[in-house]
């Protein structure tokens, strides 16, 4: 019999009974709601209502204490984490004197890092060496890779070539909270000074434009966005240079795309969301090492995606059920790595790989800036241009380039199995190589279309049994919240869900979020309806702010710790 291997943990526990989230969604229908009345005020946060307006903010001390060091580095994911220990290895080489300071907005390392994980081990083996003698938690190496497409009632098997990029031949099943928080162990060992528990909250900025740096989140507001008598003022830390880690969809990154215009020459982002199970399954069906990757059923051919299981190898029998969008990378103070400007190689279903050296590069090419004899920059935060071309020069590149037409290969009129086609004959045979780069079709915004023209899609109810309710499912992932703090989902304008989403697509935040954050509730006097948004049960990936048709969603940092508790998955 299969058991869900997470137990519901107690601050979860406490947010699971703090909300009523209605089980049923709103029904379609010929008529659109919307309400005459005066919009209730939904968001309150200091980026939509700013303080030096607000009455309640006078007379309130507003100055931070400034920290200084030599690199700063938001996010301890595996692409700063990278950075941060390649950075004090270099240091402790050449015998120099660098203060590196990584922020993150978890409670502990790793707690936010959620993946399959199949790990490509290359750059973490250029990075640690002797990560065997180390003892890093890479437990299970793939013995069998399966791949198959999913009818409603049969698998078909189809072989994987050697040479596609479904093959993981070398690589390890891994939990990438784990491996995450082993090397931020590393980190600290060589140096590093890692806070986590602290979110970068604002970008600070010297007076020629150049990047000085990030502000930590103020702790101790209301939920009405008010000043609590707790309340504190974040840290400031200043750099030469500001290294943002945020992973996928950085808040932090999408200020500085538009402040230096660094998505000018490439297309939109695309994204796709990740669920992910662990269980303990019957012995006799576990099969160490072993991949399994389908595609199909219960999607349609134009919906890209799939499924994923990974027999791990821990003692019980466990399983873990785009080139063309990168942009600029470099700015004056500051750079990105990992997944927020978008290193995942999609058909090979990998990132974290290309995350750890896109990290790895950027620490040696700011190390060979810091460190240079004639150190010469335009602007007073240092504008290492030397990490985008040392990235262009590098494996990672190639390995992007070859892979850059599979995913928009999709779009046309055959959906996934064109792009298979599509993968068999210009990648396994011409590698990639094609004269041409195709193009998305758009923001994941923009994909929406309105209800009037779609069909209700009726989902079984969960059984229990292999299927389960949202709630209990984001139950088992440990999110919680301070309650008392303003909604870190801010509403540029709180008319719009109801006048323009719900009338025009049925209210589509009630279905993209995969926790439940966001419901449509009846007045409580007159007629129509309101957006309510249950903040404490949000698990930080993002989706809402991606695909709000009308982009009216934005996601900031909530107090430092708050979010989900992963523990390895």
């Amino acid at each position: 019999m299969l058991v869900p291997l997470a137990k519901l943990s107690c601050p979860a526990y406490q947010c699971f009974h703090a909300l009523k989230i209605k089980k049923n969604y709103l029904p379609l229908c010929g008529t659109r709601w919307s309400s005459t009345s005066v919009v209730p005020r939904i968001t309150t946060h200091y980026t939509i209502y700013p303080r030096d307006k607000d009455k309640r903010w006078e007379g309130v001390n507003m100055e931070r204490f400034a920290e200084e060091a030599d690199v700063v580095i938001v996010g301890a994911g595996p692409a700063g984490l990278s950075a941060a220990v390649r950075l004090k290895q270099l240091a402790t080489k050449h015998e120099k004197d660098i203060r590196v300071c990584l922020v993150e907005k978890a409670a502990q390392i790793g707690a936010h890092t959620l993946s399959g994980a199949c790990l490509d081990p290359r750059a973490f083996e250029e990075l640690f060496p002797d990560w065997k003698e180390k003892g890093a938690p890479l437990n299970t190496p793939v013995t069998e890779d399966r791949f198959g497409i999913l009818t409603e009632k049969y698998r078909i098997p189809v072989p994987i070539l050697p040479g596609l990029p479904m093959n993981n031949h070398g690589n390890y099943i891994v939990r990438l909270g784990h491996l995450v928080s082993w090397m931020g162990e590393q980190a600290e060992a060589l140096g590093v000074e890692v806070y986590p528990g602290y979110a970068a909250a604002e970008v600070l900025f010297h007076e020629d434009g150049s990047v000085k740096g990030i502000a930590t989140n103020d702790v101790g507001i209301q939920k009405d966005g008010a000043p609590k008598t707790t309340f504190e003022r974040g840290l400031e830390l200043h750099a030469k240079v500001t290294v943002f880690a945020e992973g996928c969809h950085g808040h932090l990154a999408k200020q500085l795309y538009k402040k230096f215009d660094l998505r000018a020459n490439c297309d939109p982002q695309t994204y796709g969301i990740g669920l992910k199970e662990l269980w303990i399954i019957d012995e006799k069906k576990w099969k160490p090492g072993r991949v399994d990757h389908t595609v199909g059923w219960p999607l349609d051919r134009h919906t890209y995606g799939g499924s994923f299981l990974y027999h791990l190898n821990e003692g019980e029998p466990l399983v873990a059920l785009g080139f063309v969008s990168i942009p600029k990378l470099t700015f004056p103070g500051g750079l990105l790595i990992g997944c927020s400007p978008g290193f995942m190689n999609v058909p090979k279903i990998k990132g974290s790989h290309t995350a750890m050296k896109s990290g790895i590069l950027a620490a040696e090419s700011i190390f060979n800036q810091l460190t240079g004899e004639n150190l010469q920059s335009k602007t007073i935060g240092l504008h290492v241009t030397e990490y985008e071309d040392n990235l262009k020069k590098s494996w990672v590149w190639k390995e992007l380039y070859s892979v850059r037409n599979i995913r928009p290969s999709c779009h046309g009129i055959l959906g996934v199995y064109g792009g298979m086609i599509y993968t068999g004959i210009f990648y396994w045979i011409f590698r990639g190589m094609e004269p041409w780069t195709l193009k998305h079709k758009g923001s994941d915004s923009d994909q929406l279309k309105p209800a009037k023209d779609c069909t209700p899609i009726e989902y079984p109810k969960p059984d229990g049994q292999i299927s389960f309710d949202l709630l209990s499912s984001v139950a088992l992932s440990g999110t919680n919240h301070e309650h008392d703090q303003p909604a870190h989902l801010t509403l540029k304008d709180d008319s719009i869900p109801v006048n323009r989403n719900l009338s025009i697509y049925d209210g589509p935040e009630q279905r993209f979020c995969p926790a439940g954050v966001y419901e449509f509730v009846p007045l409580e006097q007159g007629d129509g309806f309101r957006l309510q948004i249950n903040a404490q049960n949000c698990v930080h990936c993002k989706t809402c702010d991606i695909k709000d048709p009308s982009q009216n969603i934005n996601w900031v940092v909530p107090e430092g710790g708050g979010g989900p508790a992963y523990n390895g998955m």
